[in-house]
Formats: C-alpha cells, sequence, structure tokens
C-alpha cells in the first residue's frame, strides 16, 4: 500500500487527472457544432435586423424560409439547369486539365510551351471571359460552358503538374530499374500519386465553381439560379435572393461532402498524419 501511494505521488499530474479534457484543456469543438452555432448567429443577426429596417432591406428569417421552400417546391428545375452545366464543366475541365498536367510533366521539350499557355489563361479576368463568349457563341449553353471551362481548366493543370514535379526522385529511379514502359510508369506511379492532387483542387474550386457559374447564367442564361436571382433583383424581391443564396451555401456543403466521401473511399489506403 505504501509501494502504490508513492508511485502515485510520484506521478505526473496529467497521468492521474483522469481522461483527456479533464486537465483543463478543452476538448476541441466538432465542426457540426460550429457549423450549427455559426448559422444560429447568422439567423439571430438577420431577425435582430429586421426589426430596424424595412422588409425589402432585410427580411425576417421566417419570411426567407417561406420563399426558400417556395422556390425549392417551384424552381426545383433552375436547380437541375444550374447542377448540370456545373457537372458538365467541372468534368470536362478535370479531364482536360490531367492531361495537360501530365503532358507538361511528361513532355520537357513542350513544356515550357503549356505551362506558359496556361499561366496566361489564369491571368485574364472571368468578365474578359464572359464578354468574350457572349461575341463568340449564339447558345447560352455553349458561351456558360466556355466560361466555366476556361476558369477551372488552369487549376487541373497546374495542381498536376506540380503534383509530377512532387514525385520522390528515390522512387523513380527504383521504378525505372526495373525497365518500364511509359504507359507503366503512368499508371502505377503517375496515377496513383495525382489522385490525391485532383481530389484536392475539385474540392477547393467547386465553391468557385458555383459563384462562377451563378454569374455566367446572369448574364448570359434564362434559366438557372444565376437568372433566378437576377430576376429577383429586377423585381427588388430580397427574400428570394436571400433564399437563393441559402440554397448555393447548401448545395457547396453538399457537394463538398460528397467530394470528402468520396476521396475517402478512393484513398483509403492512405494514412492520415496528425500533428501532435
Amino acid at each position: 500500500m505504501a509501494a502504490q501511494q508513492s508511485i502515485k505521488a510520484a506521478a505526473p499530474p496529467d497521468e492521474i487527472a483522469g481522461p483527456p479534457g479533464a486537465s483543463g484543456k478543452a476538448a476541441p469543438r466538432s465542426d457540426a457544432t460550429a457549423m450549427t452555432v455559426v448559422v444560429i448567429a447568422l439567423l439571430v443577426a438577420m431577425e435582430v435586423g429586421s426589426r430596424f429596417v424595412p422588409d425589402y432591406i432585410m427580411p425576417s428569417p421566417v419570411v426567407v424560409a417561406g420563399t426558400f421552400w417556395q422556390l425549392v417546391t417551384q424552381d426545383a428545375a433552375h436547380v437541375g439547369y444550374t447542377l448540370a452545366r456545373l457537372g458538365v464543366a467541372v468534368a470536362f475541365s478535370m479531364f482536360v486539365g490531367v492531361l495537360l498536367g501530365l503532358a507538361m510533366g511528361t513532355f520537357t521539350r513542350i513544356r515550357p510551351y503549356l505551362r506558359s499557355l496556361v499561366i496566361v489563361d489564369t491571368g485574364i479576368p472571368a468578365l474578359s471571359w464572359m464578354l468574350i463568349a457572349v461575341f463568340w457563341f449564339k447558345e447560352a449553353e455553349a458561351r456558360i460552358f466556355f466560361i466555366l471551362t476556361v476558369i477551372l481548366l488552369p487549376f487541373y493543370a497546374l495542381n498536376v503538374y506540380e503534383g509530377m514535379r512532387a514525385l520522390q526522385k528515390d522512387l523513380v529511379d527504383m521504378i525505372e530499374s526495373f525497365r518500364p514502359s511509359k504507359l507503366q510508369i503512368l499508371r502505377y506511379l503517375v496515377v496513383p500519386h495525382i489522385v490525391p492532387y485532383v481530389f484536392l483542387t475539385t474540392r477547393s474550386v467547386i465553391g468557385y465553381a458555383i459563384r462562377m457559374a451563378i454569374f455566367a447564367e446572369l448574364v448570359a442564361s434564362a434559366v438557372g439560379i444565376g437568372a433566378r436571382m437576377s430576376f429577383a433583383q429586377s423585381t427588388f424581391r430580397v427574400d428570394q435572393v436571400l433564399a437563393w443564396t441559402f440554397l448555393l451555401v447548401m448545395l457547396n456543403m453538399l457537394l463538398q461532402a460528397i467530394l470528402t466521401f468520396v476521396e475517402k473511399r478512393f484513398l483509403g489506403w492512405r494514412a492520415e498524419a496528425t500533428v501532435r
């Protein structure tokens, strides 16, 4: 008994203070809890603001919720148009961007020219591409597809190229010692290595892509969420603008959650490192 008491007295305070979190350090809040707090704070701010300004400036959350339900039930087709345009443009930009990134990382002779072309593309403002699309294309779908593609494609090309540059030289030398073909190197080394970069790029640009899609629809289409937001602005329906905005935020969160799930399924073999 005396020996046990002496060992307990000699133990560090952290070891006898109980489970983690009981030693004075607050456990980190989960993302869901933080998001709930932020949403509630925004709703409270809207409610307070609606009591001091007219409804055409800041409607109450109850009014916005009613408008939100009305838009979801009556204008669901416009949501489908926007999501379809977004999905096609992101998929095409991903496919072509990955090919360009692989070409930049593989073919040294054309690498400077392809990289210069991509960098020039990144320096052109989105508004310039939108104006150019209006002059070049007659159909609204072609305009929106062109705008989204030229804006999103460089992100994939540059990130895939940087992913190939990040390949470990020792690993490349080891695989080349077996004298594989170019196709085998691409299949067994390069593709598994750049898949995380493709997922990271998609998760990074999806919110930006949604904003660009809405902007393109606002100036180049009569259907879609952007077109409906433009109509709400012309009719001074701020409640509809806020309802569409909340819907876009929810769509962004849903798409991010889907991408996270798919990424975990594809990259379940990869161990996650944590800094302690």
